[in-house]
C-alpha cells in the first residue's frame, strides 16, 4: 500500500489560445501559481514529474529538458510520463507513487500543452498504424464516433435519446464553465443549437467536442508527515486504479469497457467504495465528447448499462444532481491535452478541500478524479478525500 499521499497545492493557467506566451512560460504561469498558493519554496521539492502527448505533438523533443528551468527541476531527480490523452492522471499517479514508496516527501507535478502551436488532429490521425486503422479511424473523433454508437447499439437506446442526453451534457457543461475562471470555452448554448450544429463525424456534433487548448497545470504530492508539518489544507488519496487494453481499436469491447470497469474498480476497493453514485460527492469525468461521459457514468457504476441517458435527462450527474460530474466544465470545455488529466485531479483536490469557489459542490468530502488515453486504451481513476 506504502504510505499515505497528500496533495498540498495546485495551479493552473487560464486555458484558451495562449499567442500572449510562449510555451516556457506558459509553464511558468503555473508552476508560479502552485508555489504561490502552497507558500512552498522550489528548494523544498525532491522531485518533478513532467509530462505533454508525445512530442510529434509539440515539436519539440524531450520537453523536460526544454523545460528546466521553469519547472525548477535544475539538479533534483525528474521523471517524464506521456500516455497520450491519459498523460495528466498518469502524471498524478507517478507523483502518488514516488511518495508512496517512501524515496521522496514533497514533489512537484507538471502537465502541460500548448495545441494551438501544433497540429492534433494531424498528430492523432497519423499515430494509428499506417495499413488498416488509420483509413478510416480519422482521428479521436471518429475513434468516440465508432464508441458511442456500439455502445447505444448494443444496449438498445433509441438515437433520439442518446442526442437528447449528449445534448443536455453540451448545454450544463458550457454554462457550468463560467464559473471556472481558467476554463477556456464558455458560452450560454440553447438545445437547438448543440443539435443542429455541424456535424464533425456522425453522430457527433461541433458542441459535442473538446476544444483545442493551451494551459498547464502543477500540482504537489506530500508524505504524511510533510503534509502535517506544512500546516495546509490536504486533499489525500484515497484510492488509484489503472488499466490498459489492446492497442488495435477493433480488438475489445468498448460498450462495456473493461479497463474503465476495472480502473474504478481497484479505485473503489482502495478507498473502500461500494457504491459509487451514493458514496462520491463529485466526479471530475474525463469528457472530450459528450457521448464517451454518459459510456462512462454506466462503466464507474454511476447507474446500471442503459441508464445513463435517462438518469442525465433527469438531472441526475448536474452540477445540482445527486452525483455532481464536472462541474468545472471538465475537458468538454478545456482540453490541455498534457494537462487535461491532470486538470481533473487539481479540480478533485479543490473540490474536497473547499477551495473551488463558484463552482464548489457544498459540503463534498470525497471525489473522483479520472481520464483516459492511448488509441482509446487506457484508463485512470484516482479517489481523493477530505479525511486520509
Amino acid at each position: 500500500m506504502g504510505r499515505p499521499v497528500a496533495i498540498i497545492g495546485s495551479g493552473q493557467t487560464h486555458h484558451g489560445r495562449r499567442f500572449d506566451v510562449t510555451y516556457p512560460e506558459l509553464i511558468k504561469e503555473a508552476v508560479d501559481a502552485v508555489f504561490e498558493n502552497t507558500g512552498i519554496s522550489p528548494d523544498d521539492i525532491e522531485g518533478v514529474v513532467s509530462g505533454t502527448m508525445p512530442s510529434m505533438m509539440e515539436g519539440v523533443a524531450l520537453t523536460h529538458f526544454y523545460f528546466a528551468e521553469v519547472l525548477r527541476s535544475v539538479g533534483k531527480p525528474i521523471m517524464k510520463t506521456e500516455t497520450c490523452g491519459s498523460t495528466g492522471i498518469s502524471l498524478a499517479f507517478t507523483g502518488y507513487y514516488w511518495v508512496a514508496s517512501g524515496m521522496a516527501d514533497l514533489v512537484l507535478v507538471v502537465g502541460s500543452e500548448k495545441m494551438n502551436e501544433g497540429d492534433s488532429q494531424a498528430t492523432m490521425t497519423t499515430v494509428l498504424e499506417p495499413f488498416y486503422q488509420r483509413s478510416f479511424i480519422a482521428g479521436a473523433p471518429g475513434v468516440f464516433s465508432m464508441q458511442s454508437q456500439e455502445w447505444s447499439v448494443k444496449f438498445g437506446i433509441p438515437e433520439e435519446k442518446v442526442r437528447a442526453a449528449a445534448t443536455r451534457l453540451s448545454v450544463d457543461h458550457h454554462n457550468d464553465a463560467f464559473d471556472n475562471p481558467y476554463a477556456h470555452i464558455k458560452k450560454k448554448l440553447t438545445e437547438d443549437e448543440v443539435n443542429n450544429a455541424r456535424i464533425i463525424t456522425y453522430p457527433v456534433r461541433l458542441w459535442d467536442v473538446c476544444p483545442n487548448s493551451d494551459g498547464a497545470c502543477a500540482m504537489i504530492f506530500a508524505s504524511e508527515e510533510m503534509a502535517k508539518k506544512l500546516g495546509l489544507t490536504p486533499a489525500w488519496v484515497r484510492g488509484v486504479g489503472y488499466s490498459g487494453e489492446e492497442y488495435w481499436f477493433g480488438d475489445s469491447e468498448k460498450a462495456i469497457w473493461q479497463c474503465a470497469i476495472d480502473a474504478a474498480k481497484q479505485a473503489y476497493g482502495m478507498a473502500g467504495i461500494t457504491n459509487p453514485r451514493k458514496d462520491l460527492d463529485v466526479a471530475e469525468v474525463y469528457n472530450p465528447f459528450t457521448f464517451q461521459e454518459l459510456l462512462y457514468y454506466e462503466c464507474f457504476g454511476f447507474c446500471d448499462f442503459g441508464q445513463a441517458c435517462d438518469l442525465t435527462l433527469k438531472g441526475v450527474f448536474s452540477r445540482d444532481g445527486e452525483l455532481p460530474c464536472d462541474p468545472s466544465g471538465g475537458t468538454l470545455c478545456t482540453n490541455p491535452i498534457g494537462a487535461t488529466g491532470l486538470n481533473r485531479v487539481a479540480e478533485a483536490a479543490l473540490q474536497v478541500t473547499g477551495q473551488a469557489g463558484d463552482h464548489q459542490i457544498p459540503g463534498a468530502k470525497l471525489s473522483l478524479a479520472h481520464a483516459m488515453g492511448g488509441v482509446d486504451q487506457y484508463n485512470g481513476v484516482m479517489i481523493l478525500g477530505s479525511e486520509k
